[in-house]
């Protein structure tokens, strides 16, 4: 079994061993050092590959600054840059959530509902790692900003 020891938490001295096939499990105390360290590398390879990505919109943008004669085709392709621009836009602010629950991982605070303070389900954590509410809180918050935006 491959995995390997990452230096993490307040004591920077103390290593986790993390195998590669490790998955956060119910069974196990909340937020213990696994599951943090399982996050926390999952939070960095997503940014990872959404910076690539950015790297290659730009090299993209930059290579294709061409004149297209044909308008049709002319607008066909600033319409994809458009789109791509707002994939990007998405991305930058997804880069910005990521930095933040790094952050909160640095604090301790990183699977805990910022509402009412309870733990996050791990099944909503390894789908959304950037979540801040439980699932229930999320709910009502947008039941909320529903009512306020039908008034």
């Amino acid at each position: 079994m491959i995995g390997s020891k990452i230096a993490m938490g307040k004591d920077m001295n103390q290593e986790v061993f993390l195998s590669d096939t490790y998955s956060p499990a119910e069974d196990e105390p909340f937020m213990n050092e696994r599951q943090v360290e399982y996050f926390r590398r999952k939070l960095l390879s997503w940014k990872s590959e959404l910076l690539a990505g950015s790297r290659d919109t730009i090299e993209g943008l930059q290579d294709g600054t061409r004149n297209i004669p044909d308008v049709t085709d002319r607008a066909s392709e600033e319409t994809d840059r458009a789109l791509e621009l707002r994939t990007r836009d998405r991305a930058r602010k997804l880069v910005s959530k990521i930095d933040a629950a790094l952050r909160r991982i640095e604090e301790g605070e990183f699977g805990y509902c910022s509402v009412t303070g309870e733990p996050i389900s791990l099944k909503r954590l390894d789908a959304r790692p950037i979540a801040t509410m439980s699932l229930e809180a999320q709910e009502r918050h947008e039941r909320r900003e529903k009512v306020h935006r039908d008034e």
